[in-house]
């Protein structure tokens, strides 16, 4: 096995000194925030007008030569870095720098300094940064491509407070913890809040693929990364496939390299199989792998997961959950999150398990779904947008159809059918943000008391529909990265970061390589999905995947909330919404009405419109949010 210096952990910092003169105690308070996600060491760095703090989780070398923040030869420039570069080896080649160590940290540093911002362009890896010049006193906020790696900050009057996490930034002391208000509507809405904003009012998330630079001057934020490339595909099936393979079996290689115990997670879906695939057939290499199963046999995957780590040989090691299990756990899931999510505490079940077992780094699945159509809303938007004839009846008519579709079929996708059936436009800028509510507009406005913002997920495709370069893409790639930018990036990723690293347990995501993104992009529709979800993936690694795992039902990595909200965590959840309901940030009464059709089976009322909320009440209790 290769080896060499890896880093992956936590930052903070802050820029702008005059009136902080207590500023290296206040990063070191940040800096202890994020101990758990690097226990191994951490270290500060003072210049003339920024204090830049570092936690360490080693997974490569464990020498204290990786140890940071990282300091150039002759003193000008300063780095510190959270995440790991891929092709650090490529890179180190084409560099003039007197390196001391073999880190790829190093060669950030390195081609920052000779390249610039440039550098990024060439980067393969998940990272988030800070880089400083002392002689220009100038700092650069950088974040990759993809979103894989958090990183937040604020602006306190001269002053600008940055960390890989919110509450790192609360510890500092300076700033208020408010909610934001305006973001809950957003919260409410898709069970999260969209960068760059947060549900702390002031401070921001960074948006992926975008970096920010402070100075003298006013910041400035630049974008250097879109999903879709300037490249010509050439459409044969059969090179396509090609190339999807050994762009994915790269991809897996290249997040392989460790000195420390690696795994892999795996439901026994179409994703975490191709992995596992990957690493014991094309790879051959040995490798643990990592199941949640439940005793609610309707939910369990377990049979799934057992069958592919047999037929590939692997370590195999089944969770095994149970009601009182997971209640005991809760509290300790609850108090990870460092912003509220409706699926967190799944991460953070099998991250605690995978830790357990002496595992440091883990494979997922995650990105298959939005590269290949794995969703349900790819087939719906396109069908729905063939129906435009639609739009020439009356809305008056339109309206009442939907009203007697929600008479004789209520739920969720009935009144989600009636808002599609008055839309004004079936596009993508319409048709996505109402297939990816949680709750719908009126209980959102219900439980504000009538106050509706606009909805920041419409924003976000209306944002991107100005790109021509997007707009010409095929129809299931637009969808793809509206995927990427809403749910993805916004929930998936920032679930998996911050409910593995309070484990301090590195994951990494083989789909997310920029390479093999920018090239699906461009893959059409008929060659995608030319019959069911996730075809070409399926067809392309044809010889891995037993039909028993192609061909079986998607269920996706759910918890058994609907019985267990109804029963054993009952209390725990009104306990929560009463504590919601004292603080006045939503009506009561409105809470109240959500709470009991829920428990009377009200379709309209699924858990994932309750828990949410149960979620929201902690994580302000657990933050002190006022």
């Amino acid at each position: 096995m290769r080896s060499y210096l890896r880093i992956v952990c936590g930052i903070a910092g802050i820029f702008g000194l005059e009136d902080l003169q207590d500023a290296p105690d206040r990063v070191k308070k940040m800096t202890d925030r994020l101990a758990y996600r690097g226990p191994d060491a951490e270290g500060q760095y003072v210049g003339k007008n920024v204090v830049l703090g570092h936690r360490r989780l080693s997974i490569i070398d464990l020498s204290d030569a990786a140890n940071q923040p990282w300091l150039s030869a002759d003193g000008r420039y300063a780095l510190v870095f959270n995440g790991e570069l891929y092709n650090y080896r490529e890179l180190k080649t084409e560099l003039d720098y007197p390196f001391q160590t073999n880190s790829d940290t190093e060669v950030v540093l390195a081609a920052l300094i000779q390249w610039g911002m440039p550098a990024l362009q060439r980067f393969n890896g998940m990272f988030a940064l800070a880089f400083w010049d002392e002689h220009e006193e100038k700092l650069w906020l950088v974040r990759d491509r993809l979103g894989i790696k958090p990183l937040y900050y604020t602006r306190i009057g001269s002053s600008v407070v940055f960390a890989s996490e919110v509450r790192a930034i609360l510890d500092s002391g300076l700033v208020d913890r408010k909610l934001n208000r305006a973001a809950l509507v957003d919260y409410l809405r898709y069970q999260t809040v969209h960068a760059p904003q947060t549900l702390v009012e002031g401070v921001h998330m960074l948006e992926p693929g975008t970096y920010l630079e402070l100075g003298d001057v006013e910041e400035k934020k630049t974008e250097y990364w879109k999903p879709w490339q300037k490249f010509h595909l050439d459409m044969d099936p059969i090179k396509v496939k090609k190339e999807i393979r050994e762009r994915l079996t790269r991809s897996v290689e290249d997040r392989l390299v460790a000195d420390v115990p690696f795994g892999s997670f795996l439901s026994g879906g179409i994703d975490s199989s191709l992995i596992a695939g990957i690493v014991r057939e094309r790879l051959d290499l040995p490798l643990d792998t990592f199941n949640v199963s439940f005793d609610e046999s309707d939910f369990s995957e377990a049979k799934y997961a057992s069958l592919i780590a047999k037929k590939f040989g692997t370590q195999h090691h089944e969770i095994r959950l149970k009601p009182n299990d997971f209640m005991s756990s809760l509290p300790d899931a609850s108090s990870a999150m460092d912003h509220p999510s409706g699926d967190g505490p799944n991460t953070w079940i099998v991250s605690r398990e995978t830790k357990k077992q002496g595992i440091t780094m883990a494979l997922s699945g995650l990105g298959g779904d939005e590269l290949f159509a794995g969703y349900d809303v790819f087939t719906r938007i396109p069908s729905i947008a063939d129906r435009h004839w639609i739009l020439s009846f009356p809305k008056g008519a339109r309206s009442l159809i939907g009203n007697v579709l929600k008479t004789f079929k209520p739920g969720i996708p009935s009144a989600k059918i009636k808002e599609v059936l008055t839309a004004d436009y079936y596009d993508l800028q319409h048709l996505y943000p109402i297939f990816r509510k949680v709750l719908l507009d009126d209980q959102v406005s219900s439980l504000l008391g009538g106050k509706l913002l606009p909805n920041r997920v419409k924003e976000i495709i209306t944002d991107l529909e100005q790109y021509h370069d997007f707009t010409a893409l095929p129809t299931l790639s637009r969808i793809g990265i509206a995927e990427m930018t809403t749910y993805m990036q916004n929930v998936l990723l920032r679930d998996t970061d911050q409910m593995s690293m309070a484990h301090a347990l590195e994951v990494r995501v083989p789909f997310l390589d920029h390479r093999l993104v920018e090239y699906v992009t461009y893959v059409s529709d008929p060659m995608k999905y030319p019959h069911s979800p996730k075809q070409l993936l399926i067809e392309s690694f044809s010889e891995l995947l037993p039909s028993e795992v192609v061909d079986r039902p998607k269920m996706g990595f759910v918890l058994p909330w609907e019985h267990w909200m109804k029963n054993e965590l009952k209390s725990f959840c009104e306990e929560r919404l009463n504590g919601l309901k004292k603080r006045e940030v939503l009506n009561s009464q409105a809470v109240d009405d959500l709470w009991r059709r829920f428990l009377k089976g009200d379709p309209m009322v699924t858990w994932s419109r309750i828990w949410p909320l149960v979620t929201l009440s902690d994580w302000m209790q657990t933050h002190e949010i006022e």
